[in-house]
C-alpha cells in the first residue's frame, strides 16, 4: 500500500487540490487546477527523448499530428522517424507521440505516486490504496503545433497537467448516450479507441484551455478530443483506476468480444448474476496470460493471436500494415 506523502522534492507538493472543490466534483465532474510540473527534469525534452530510445516499442504510438477529430483510423497518416528523432524535432516534425506506461521506470512511478499522494490528502486519505486508486500510470504527449488527437475515451481516471505550449481540450458527459452508446464503451485490444464524431456535439461540449502550469481533472470514459496551437506541447495524464472503474473495464471487455462474436450483451449492471459470471471469467482467464506479457515480443504475439492484426496497429511504419 502507497502511503500518502507530500509529493516532490523535499515535501513540496506538485498540485494544491481545493478541497472544497475535490468534495464537490471528485470524481464525478471535471475540474481545473493549477501544478508546478512543467520544469520538472524528467519531463523537458531531453528526458523524453532518451525515455522513447528506453521504451519497449508497444509502448510508444506516434503518427502525423495533421489530424481530424473524426480521423478514419486507417487513413491516419504516419511518421517517418524513430521515435527518440521525432521528439528531439518535434518543433518541426509535424507529429503526435505518446509515451505509454511510464510508471514502470521507478523516478517516474515515484512521480506519479506523488500527485497522486496529493489528490489522496486533500480528499482526506492517508494512502492511494485508500482513496480508491489502484494502478497508478503515466502518459506523456509530446505533438507538434496544430496536432489534433482524435474523438476517443479513456478507461481510466486521469489527473491531466500540460507542461509546454498551449492546448485545448474538447469534453463531453459520458453520461450522455447520444454521443458514445453502449457499444461504444466496450472495449478489446484489436478495437480502435477512435470514435465516431459529429461537430453537432460541440454544443454540448466544454473546452478546456490549456498553458503551462494548467491542469484538469478527466473523469474515467468521458469524450474528448484534443488540439495543440501554435506551438509544439508536452502534456501528461497521471492516471489510475478504482475498484468500479476496474470492475467495468472487465465488463466491457467480455461485452466488446462477445459482440465482436455475434452476441451482443446487456450494459453493465442491467444483469447483475451474468455481470458476475463475466467479471469472475476475465479474471480467471488473465491468470495464465498475465506472466507471458511482461515480454514485449509476447504481447504482441497474444495480441495478434488474439485479436488479429489490427490490434498491433501502432507498431505499422508510414504505407505498411502492423
Amino acid at each position: 500500500m502507497t502511503k500518502a506523502k507530500p509529493g516532490g522534492a523535499e515535501g513540496a507538493r506538485w498540485i494544491d487540490f481545493d478541497r472544497a472543490t475535490l468534495a464537490k466534483a471528485f470524481p464525478a465532474e471535471p475540474f481545473t487546477y493549477r501544478h508546478r510540473l512543467a520544469d520538472h527534469p524528467l519531463l523537458q525534452l531531453d528526458a523524453l527523448a532518451q525515455l522513447a530510445a528506453e521504451l519497449p516499442r508497444d509502448r510508444l504510438e506516434y503518427n502525423s499530428g495533421r489530424l481530424q477529430p473524426d480521423q478514419r483510423p486507417e487513413e491516419t497518416p504516419g511518421i517517418d522517424l524513430e521515435p527518440e528523432a521525432i521528439v528531439r524535432q518535434i518543433e518541426t516534425a509535424g507529429a503526435w507521440m505518446v509515451l505509454k506506461n511510464v510508471e514502470a521506470l521507478p523516478a517516474y512511478r515515484a512521480l506519479i505516486d506523488a500527485v497522486l499522494a496529493d489528490a489522496a490528502r486533500a480528499a482526506g486519505r492517508d494512502s492511494l490504496a485508500g482513496a480508491g486508486m489502484i494502478e497508478p500510470m503515466g502518459f506523456i504527449f509530446v505533438s507538434s503545433a496544430h496536432s489534433v488527437t482524435p474523438f476517443h475515451i479513456d478507461y481510466e481516471e486521469n489527473f491531466f497537467v500540460h507542461l509546454h505550449g498551449d492546448k485545448a481540450m474538447h469534453v463531453f458527459d459520458n453520461r450522455d448516450r447520444s454521443i458514445v452508446d453502449e457499444a461504444g464503451l466496450e472495449t478489446y485490444p484489436g478495437k480502435h479507441r477512435n470514435h465516431r464524431y459529429s461537430a453537432a456535439y460541440e454544443a454540448r461540449g466544454r473546452v478546456f484551455r490549456f498553458g503551462p502550469g494548467d491542469g484538469l481533472f478527466l473523469p474515467y470514459t468521458w469524450p474528448h478530443w484534443v488540439e495543440t496551437g501554435e506551438d509544439w506541447s508536452i502534456s501528461m495524464a497521471i492516471t489510475w483506476k478504482s475498484p468500479a472503474d476496474r470492475r467495468l473495464n472487465k465488463l466491457y471487455f467480455v461485452n466488446a468480444v462477445m459482440r465482436r462474436l455475434g452476441l451482443p450483451q446487456a450494459r453493465p449492471g442491467a444483469r447483475p448474476w451474468t455481470d458476475g459470471l463475466k467479471v469472475a471469467a476475465y479474471t480467471l482467464a488473465r491468470v495464465p496470460i498475465e506472466p507471458l506479457r511482461r515480454s514485449e515480443a509476447m504481447r504482441r504475439r497474444l495480441r495478434g493471436l488474439i485479436f488479429g492484426r489490427k490490434a498491433n496497429y501502432f507498431y505499422a511504419k508510414p504505407g505498411k500494415k502492423a
